[in-house]
C-alpha cells in the first residue's frame, strides 16, 4: 500500500485499520474537507458506504446500523456545522451504549480562527458524550505515522465496545490536496498493517463477571425474599434465563417491552394497568426488587418502587438510580448472572405471591382486549396489534412519546420478534434514519412504529430510499400533532394547541409521493395486518397511516385503566 500524498495516507491507513477491527458499515454527508477519508471508505469492498445529505440522518443511520449489528458503524461529515448535527445521534448513542465512531474533518491549525470558512471549534465538542476524544493532528510524512494512525484506530474501536459501549471522536484535520495526487512532500513511507489483515493492536477483554460473593450474596436474597420483583427494562436481555429464575423464585417479572424478556409467564404484561388500581397496588408492594436495564416509561412502576421498597441493580456499567432509591449496585453483566442464577437458585413454592400477580394479570388483560377490540382505530390497539401480527423473525423499531408507552401497556406476551427503540435520552430525533440503519442490518422484516411529529422530524431519512436498496415499513400514528401532551397539565392551558399541540395538517400521501416510497391509509383496525403483509411484500420503503384523534385518546385510555379496576373489583 502506498500513498500519493500524507492527508491520503492518513484516510487510508485510518480506513484499513477499521477493517481490520471487524467494521462492516459507514455513513456520511457530502463534503469538501472529508474528502480523503470519502474516496478510502468508498475504495473499500468491504464497507458499505451510506451518503445522507443531512448529517444528523448519517448519524442515526450509523446508530441504527450499530444498535441492530452491535458492530461499530462509522459516520463522517465535513467541517464545520455539519460536525454540530451528529450531537443529537452522539448523545443518543452515549445514553444508549451503541457503538460508533464518529469522524469529523477539520481545517488545519493556521485555519481556525482566521475567519476561514466552514471553520469552527470541534476540539472536544461532544464533552462527556463520548468514551473518547482524540485530536489526531495534521498528517505528517514521517516514518511513524502509520504506527501512530493505526494504534489510533484500534484504540477508538476498543473505546467504543468496552467498558461500556458508546460513540468515539476522530477529529482529522487534513490539508490540500484532498484528492490524491502527489504534493511537494509526498509519502515516502509503505502504509502496510500486520500480516494477515490482522489490527495493529488486538484488545481482549471478558464480560463484567460478579465475582463468588456478590452472586451467593444476591443468591441469598432471591431466595430469602417470598415477595419479590424482577423489573427488567430496556437492553439485550436472556429471557429464558431471567424467566427461569423468576420461575424458580416464584417472582414476577416486570418487563417492559423493549427488554425483549415479554415472551410468556411469568411476565406480567398489564403492570401499568394494575398499578393504576390503587387497592391492587397497595396489597403488592414487593419487599425486594432487582432491577436490570432501565426503568424508564412506567409512571405506576415508578411510583410503587420508592424509598420504602429495598431495591438492587444488575447493571455493567451506568449508575440507574434516578429516584435515589437503590441500596446495592451489583456492577456484572446480567445475562451471564442470571444465567447462573436460573441454574442454582432454590426453587420456591408459590405461597400466593406469584398467583395473585398472575391471575390478575388474566383477568386485566382479558378485559383490555376486550376493550380495544370493541372500538375502531385506537392507538392502544393499533401498538397490540402490530406486535402481534408480525411474523417471526421480525424487527420492530419503536418511536418514543406515546407509540413506546402505547406498545409498553398494552403488548401481550409475544416470541419471535424483536424490539428496538431510542431510549437512551428518548427523543424523537432520527427514528426515520434509525429504523433504515436497522433495516440496511436486518435479513428479516423490519417495521417502525411512530407518531406523526416523530416521523416529520426526520422525514430526510427517507432520501436514503432512493440511494440504497433497503426494505421497511413505517406505521404512522397520525394525530396531527404531539398527543403526548394531551395527558399532561399543560391541556389545560389557552394556548395549548399552538404550544405543545402544534398541529401541521399535511397530508402524508403527498410526502411518501415526493421521496417515492409506498403509501396506503387505513380506516379500521382490523385493516393493519393485511396492510402490514401487504407492505413487506412489496418491500422498498413503505408507509401506513392510521388516523386517530388527541382528545379522544385521552379519554380512551381512561376507559381502559377504568375497566380493569372494575374487572379487578369482582369476586
Amino acid at each position: 500500500m502506498q500513498a500519493k500524498n500524507s492527508g491520503h495516507a492518513l484516510a487510508t491507513v485510518l480506513v484499513d485499520e477499521l477493517i481490520r477491527n471487524g467494521m462492516t458499515a459507514a455513513c456520511l454527508g457530502p463534503g469538501s474537507r472529508s474528502t480523503p477519508l470519502a474516496l478510502a471508505f468508498e475504495s473499500r469492498p468491504e464497507i458499505r458506504l451510506h451518503v445522507s445529505v443531512d448529517e444528523r440522518s448519517a448519524g442515526f443511520l450509523a446508530l441504527g446500523l450499530a444498535k441492530m449489528t452491535g458492530i461499530p458503524a462509522a459516520v463522517l461529515t465535513t467541517s464545520g456545522t455539519a460536525t454540530a448535527n451528529l450531537y443529537p445521534a452522539v448523545i443518543e448513542a452515549s445514553h444508549a451504549h451503541v457503538p460508533m465512531i464518529v469522524l469529523t474533518a477539520d481545517r488545519p491549525p493556521e485555519l481556525r480562527d482566521t475567519g476561514a470558512g466552514q471553520t469552527i471549534d470541534q476540539i472536544k465538542m461532544y464533552g462527556d458524550a463520548v468514551r473518547w476524544f482524540v485530536e489526531v493532528g495534521v498528517a505528517e510524512a514521517r516514518s511513524e505515522s502509520v504506527s501512530y494512525w493505526r494504534s489510533i484506530a484500534c484504540r477508538a474501536f476498543a473505546a467504543c465496545r468496552w467498558p461500556s459501549p458508546g460513540p468515539v471522536h476522530l477529529n482529522l484535520a487534513f490539508r490540500n490536496p484532498l484528492i490524491p495526487v502527489a504534493d511537494e512532500a509526498g509519502f515516502a513511507h509503505s502504509l502496510d498493517g500486520r500480516p494477515g489483515g490482522a489490527p495493529w493492536t488486538r484488545e481482549s477483554h471478558s464480560a463484567l463477571q460478579a465475582s463468588e460473593e456478590d452472586f451467593e450474596r444476591l443468591k441469598i436474597e432471591i431466595e430469602g425474599t417470598e415477595r419479590g420483583l424482577l423489573a427488567v427494562g430496556t437492553g439485550l436481555h436472556n429471557a429464558g434465563a431471567i424467566l427461569k429464575t423468576a420461575r424458580r423464585a416464584a417472582w414476577p417479572v416486570s418487563a417492559e417491552a423493549t427488554s425483549n424478556v415479554r415472551t410468556g409467564p411469568p411476565a406480567i404484561s398489564t403492570f401499568e394497568a394494575l398499578l393504576r388500581q390503587p387497592e391492587f397496588a397497595a396489597g403488592h408492594r414487593p419487599d425486594l426488587v432487582v432491577r436490570l436495564g432501565n426503568l424508564g416509561t412506567s409512571p405506576s412502576l415508578a411510583a410503587l418502587l420508592d424509598a420504602s421498597v429495598r431495591q438492587i441493580s444488575v447493571d455493567p456499567s451506568a449508575w440507574l438510580d434516578p429516584a435515589r432509591t437503590l441500596s446495592w449496585m451489583v456492577r456484572a453483566d446480567p445475562n451471564q448472572l442470571f444465567g447462573r442464577l436460573a441454574v442454582e437458585l432454590g426453587t420456591r413454592f408459590d405461597s400466593g405471591w406469584l398467583s395473585s400477580w398472575t391471575e390478575a394479570d388474566a383477568r386485566a388483560r382479558h378485559t383490555i382486549d376486550a376493550v380495544l377490540d370493541d372500538h375502531g382505530v385506537s392507538e392502544p390497539r393499533i401498538a397490540r396489534d402490530l406486535a402481534c401480527c408480525l411474523p417471526n423473525g421480525s424487527v420492530l423499531y419503536v418511536g418514543s412519546s406515546m407509540p413506546i408507552r402505547d406498545l409498553d401497556w398494552f403488548m401481550p406476551p409475544r416470541p419471535g420478534i424483536e424490539i428496538l427503540a431510542n431510549r437512551g435520552a428518548n427523543g424523537i430525533d432520527g427514528f426515520v434514519s434509525s429504523v433504515l440503519g436497522a433495516a440496511l442490518a436486518q435479513a428479516g422484516p423490519v417495521v417502525g412504529l411512530c407518531g406523526d411529529l416523530t416521523f416529520l422530524h426526520d422525514q430526510n431519512g427517507l432520501l436514503l430510499a432512493s440511494q440504497d436498496p433497503v426494505d421497511a415499513v413505517f406505521v404512522v400514528v397520525n394525530n396531527n400533532g404531539g398527543g403526548i401532551f394531551s395527558f399532561l397539565p399543560q391541556a389545560g392551558q389557552p394556548a395549548f394547541e399552538r404550544l405543545f399541540g402544534t398541529p401541521h395538517d399535511l397530508d402524508l400521501s403527498r410526502l411518501a409521493a415526493t421521496y417515492k416510497c409506498g403509501y396506503e391509509l387505513i380506516h379500521d383496525p382490523i385493516e393493519l395486518g393485511a396492510a402490514v403483509q401487504r407492505a413487506l411484500g412489496l418491500g422498498g420503503v413503505q408507509i401506513i397511516e392510521a388516523g386517530t384523534d388527541r382528545d379522544l385518546n385521552v379519554s380512551f385510555h381512561r376507559l381502559v385503566w377504568e375497566s380493569v379496576g372494575r374487572a379487578l373489583g369482582r369476586d
